[in-house]
């Protein structure tokens, strides 16, 4: 076997060359080979050598609120967890409410209706915050409210009796009495 000559020798014997049409090399990128062969007693063996996949790290950015705001809470606070608001402390006689093991522990135990309601909270923060920008002086109550409603609608993910709008927006204007409800025929009642 030390008499045998590699197959690109031989060729660069013949042809003055070391053209390999197994043999490939690009410009800056190494050796890309394509299978190498390997002579053995009973027959051909083929390897193959094993490209490295490049490894996609791409780092999940946080998705931030669109204006007009149309991407639902829950997709903004992926771990589930709603930030808190302001926690008032009781006062000298209901002391016992945070003293008490029991009572701290019946706090605990209403975690995760405390976070639903937080979830309630961050999209009424976000609706008033998007009315609050888009609110002018001759805009129609109908307007406003239908606008108000549909952004509702989409930051809480409405799904029937699990979360949408409990009831119609409330309007309160000095002329009509409080929580009037515009009606969507009629159209003549502007801020």
């Amino acid at each position: 076997m030390a008499e045998e000559k590699s197959h690109s020798e031989n060729l660069l014997e013949e042809n003055g060359t070391s053209e390999d049409p197994t043999h490939v090399e690009l410009e800056g990128a190494g050796d890309l080979s394509l299978p190498s062969q390997k002579e053995e007693d009973d027959g051909k063996e083929v390897t193959k050598k094993k490209k490295k996949k490049a490894k996609n790290k791409k780092k999940k950015e946080l998705l931030q609120q669109t204006d007009p705001p149309t991407i639902p809470v829950i997709d903004l606070f992926p771990s589930g967890d709603f930030p808190e608001g302001e926690i008032q402390q009781y006062k000298d006689d209901n002391l016992w409410r945070t003293t008490s093991e029991e009572k701290r522990e019946l706090e605990r135990l209403q975690k995760p209706l405390y976070n639903s309601v937080r979830r309630a909270a961050e999209v009424h923060r976000r609706v008033r915050k998007y009315i609050k920008g888009i609110l002018k002086p001759g805009m129609l109550m109908t307007d406003l409210c239908e606008t108000l409603e549909n952004t509702v609608r989409k930051l809480i993910s409405e799904d029937g009796l699990q979360a949408g709008i409990a009831f119609p927006t409330g309007c309160s204007l000095n002329w009509v009495a409080a929580h009037w409800t515009p009606n969507s025929e009629i159209n003549c009642t502007s801020v």
